[in-house]
């Protein structure tokens, strides 16, 4: 090997291409941001804080990220940008200095049943090739061992068209893993008749007890009726044996009533494709009530929920099999494969390797590659996604968090820091979007902005050292040291509700009494069951309501407004006060502006190249139509009302000629949970992780039960802002309630009233109860995780 030899030369002058050394923004107007103009330090970790709203993510992702990306895609031809998602350049005058960003957010990964944390992380594929080399017996290719593939075996005569055309046989086979029974799902869905009909009653009776199927008028009913198959006037329950099969499991039969051609198909064909088809969340309450009653998903009883046929399951390399192998917590996997030996599959072996250590350096060992994606939490979702850039060689690069630290106990976000401290000291630029202050703390550029959210945001209060933040007098830094103390006087308890013999996820037979009337926090290191126990181990029936991290689902038309049902009353008090009906004061109806279907802009769409946003000129973005905007309440017309935030509105609705106590209820809870800056027209789809949480917490609190389950209210919330929250928690158990948080914030566990911590570890080193008791006594031990950094926190 030769080297060049140097030799001591004067350095010469600074390279011009040296002088780019910051992401320049100026300009920008995204969302609520008023002419944000800053320079951003490039290969340095840069912290974005603010109150939940002062527009971070606005400035980071709607900006800075999306502009590179769009950027980036602009490189492609025309024909690959036509497959490609086409986002607006953002409203900034200049943006300078930009490198390929990577975003690593908190969107969860895909719900579909057949995704796991192994197909979404290269894991998976990389097993499958193991075992097509290595394992007893072999069964075939890659394909042979995935749960996606089925098998495919067809035989006929095919024409080739080379030259002369001719017809030859021929055949075809391909051997797949996936279990024929769930069809790689692990879960078979049963179906309970009697949600569906009632048998005493015949068809012309109405024996339908589905949602929309009770009139006798609607088409599928009478398709039923009037099909020939069934004797609409027997009772379902005298039905021979074959008019049961017909009526239960027909395949689909054309047929003809009144003169016109339908398609006839059984119930339960039927019932799988219109509801269980479709993704639950999106589906309306009343839908989705039917589905949790009518159909029960239990374990395929066939492959043991492993997914994978009886061939996949039989080929093992040692005792093991790909089933098995996904099974296991990743920490164990990755010590069974830093075992195998095989110098033909070396390189397969070192990739594989490096993926699972990566998954445990992580903190995410405790997971299995057969989990489902769509069960991570936020905070762990984006940890999985961080593993495919670990050990990536790429430098210069933009990475981009959003509050990486969510879902993380105090215990392993110096875990995380030193992950994003090691993404920077590989010559990347950093940015992340965080509020928790051990994470601020290792900023060398700190961004604050604020001072308030909503319209009362977008401007920065500060830039510099974490230092100067201290001193900045900004509200972030007033709160950055603030320490919640121990409560000198807790509540007791009225009762309890009896967890007994818990053995969900990794739950190791656990018996526990969550006392009622009182603040009680659940906590424990990420992966030590919490969620399993509050969410899976709770009796049905315990009139609890549960309000848990799933994303609300809603499009550009869904707002503050429609999403609580504060606009119905509304609607009825317009349609009231001018003698006119509701219909008219909504965007989605007979009100809408007929230029831009109450959407309020027209969306252009430009094929490859960026769609278009312009505001309607029919209307000027108000929706409405401009007779109904004639009609007013209180001096105000529909559009103005939407224009309000949640304060001026609950002032405006809860006296004089406008009050309509019904919506003023609706935004008292918006207020009670810090959202009174939010417009009740605004998009649901520009609102922050915090404020969609809160603002589901809003709607969860007018509903009937005596217990409240809260999974980690803290996320997206400012320093200043968790006192506020504190307020509302205890509001809440003074009324009369139980409430019980799974949290992690040392702020909610001071001022809980009891204690119930899980550990000592994630996995199978979890699971367990390791302590019951008030903070002080948590505090006082320090037998725990928890107890150690909660002692700390208070300086106890």
């Amino acid at each position: 090997m030769s080297t060049a030899t140097r030799t001591n030369t004067p350095s010469p002058a600074p390279h011009t291409a040296d002088s780019h050394e910051v992401i320049r923004v100026h300009g920008a107007r995204e969302n609520n941001l008023k002419d944000v103009s800053i320079e951003i330090p490039k290969r340095r970790l840069t912290v974005f804080t603010g109150v939940s709203g002062s527009g971070k993510s606005s400035l980071v992702f709607d900006t800075i990220a999306a502009e590179s990306q769009r950027l980036i895609n602009e490189t492609y031809s025309a024909f690959v940008q036509g497959f490609m998602p086409t986002p607006d350049r953002p409203d900034v005058d200049v943006l300078e200095g930009l490198t390929t960003a990577i975003i690593v957010d908190q969107q969860r990964m895909g719900a579909d049943p057949r995704s796991t944390v192994g197909t979404a992380t290269d894991a998976n594929a990389m097993l499958r090739i193991l075992f097509s080399r290595l394992a007893q017996p072999h069964i075939g290719p890659p394909g042979a061992y995935a749960f996606n593939v089925p098998s495919v075996r067809a035989s006929g005569a095919i024409t080739v068209e080379r030259g002369a055309k001719k017809t030859v046989k021929a055949t075809f086979s391909r051997t797949g893993g996936m279990c024929t029974r769930c069809e790689g799902r692990g879960a078979v869905s049963d179906i309970d008749l009697t949600q569906l009909y009632d048998d005493s009653k015949s068809l012309s009776e109405g024996a339908f007890t589905i949602p929309g199927w009770k009139s006798e008028s609607f088409w599928t009913v009478r398709v039923y009726a009037e099909s020939g198959f069934l004797d609409p006037d027997k009772p379902i329950r005298e039905f021979t044996e074959q008019e049961m099969r017909d009526f239960l499991h027909r395949e689909p039969t054309k047929v003809k009533v009144e003169g016109v051609n339908l398609t006839y198909e059984g119930l339960i064909p039927k019932i799988q494709k219109s509801f269980l088809s479709k993704d639950k969340e999106a589906m309306q309450p009343h839908i989705r009530e039917f589905v949790d009653r009518a159909v029960t998903f239990t374990t395929c009883p066939e492959c043991d929920g492993t997914r994978l046929g009886e061939e996949a399951r039989s080929s093992r390399i040692g005792a093991i099999s790909i089933a098995d192998a996904c099974a296991m917590e990743i920490r164990d996997l990755a010590e069974w494969v830093r075992g195998l030996d095989e110098p033909s599959v070396a390189p397969l072996l070192a990739t594989l390797r490096q993926t699972l250590d990566s998954f445990v350096e992580i903190g995410l060992g405790y997971l299995s590659l057969d989990r489902s994606s769509g069960t991570l939490s936020g905070g762990e979702a984006q940890r999985v996604k961080m593993i495919r850039h670990l050990g990536s060689p790429l430098t210069d690069i933009t990475y981009v968090f959003d509050e990486p630290t969510a879902g993380l106990h105090p215990h392993d976000i110096q875990r995380m820091n030193n992950l994003l401290l090691r993404l920077r000291d590989k010559g990347n630029t950093v940015l992340v979007v965080e509020h928790k202050p051990e994470t601020i703390a290792i900023a060398d550029h700190v961004v604050d902005l604020g001072p308030g959210a909503g319209t009362e945001g977008g401007t920065v209060c500060f830039e510099g050292t974490v230092e100067g933040l201290r001193t900045g007098g900004t509200r972030t830094g007033r709160h950055f040291d603030d320490r919640a103390r121990l409560k000198e006087k807790v509540r007791t308890s009225t009762g309890a509700l009896e967890i007994r013999g818990a053995t969900a996820h990794n739950l190791q037979d656990v018996d526990v009494d969550i006392p009622l009337g009182v603040l009680c926090v659940v906590t424990g290191v990420a992966g030590s069951g919490k969620s399993s126990l509050v969410h899976g181990s709770i009796p049905a029936g315990a009139g609890v309501v549960s309000i848990d991290q799933s994303p609300i689902r809603g499009s550009r038309r869904s707002n503050p407004a429609t999403y609580t049902g504060l606009l119905d009353p509304v609607r009825k008090a317009f349609a009231k006060a001018n003698g006119v009906k509701p219909a008219l004061f909504s965007a989605n109806s007979e009100g809408a502006c007929l230029n831009c279907k109450g959407a309020g802009v027209i969306y252009t769409d430009l094929a490859m190249m960026a769609g278009v946003a312009t505001t309607c000129e029919e209307c000027g973005g108000k929706r409405f139509q401009a007779s109904v905007l004639e009609y007013r309440l209180g001096g105000r017309d529909i559009s103005e009302v939407l224009a309000m935030s949640v304060t001026e509105a609950e002032e405006f609705l809860g006296a004089g000629e406008a009050r309509v106590p019904a919506a003023h209820k609706i935004l008292e809870r918006l207020v009670d949970v810090g959202l009174g800056y939010l417009g009740l027209g605004q998009p649901l789809t520009t609102l922050s992780g915090g404020e969609r949480q809160r603002l589901k917490l809003a709607t969860h609190m007018s509903e009937k039960g005596g217990v409240y389950v809260l999974d980690e209210p803290t996320t997206g919330l400012h320093l200043a802002d968790v006192e506020q929250l504190l307020g509302l928690l205890d509001r809440l158990v003074d009324s009369g309630k139980s409430v019980v948080v799974v949290e992690h914030h040392q702020a909610v566990m001071a001022h809980a009233d009891w204690i119930v911590d899980l550990g000592p570890g994630a996995g199978h080193d979890g699971g367990r109860i390791v302590f019951e008791g008030t903070p002080a006594d948590l505090v006082a031990a320090r037998s725990t995780l928890t107890g150690e950094h909660l002692a700390a926190y208070v300086g106890g």
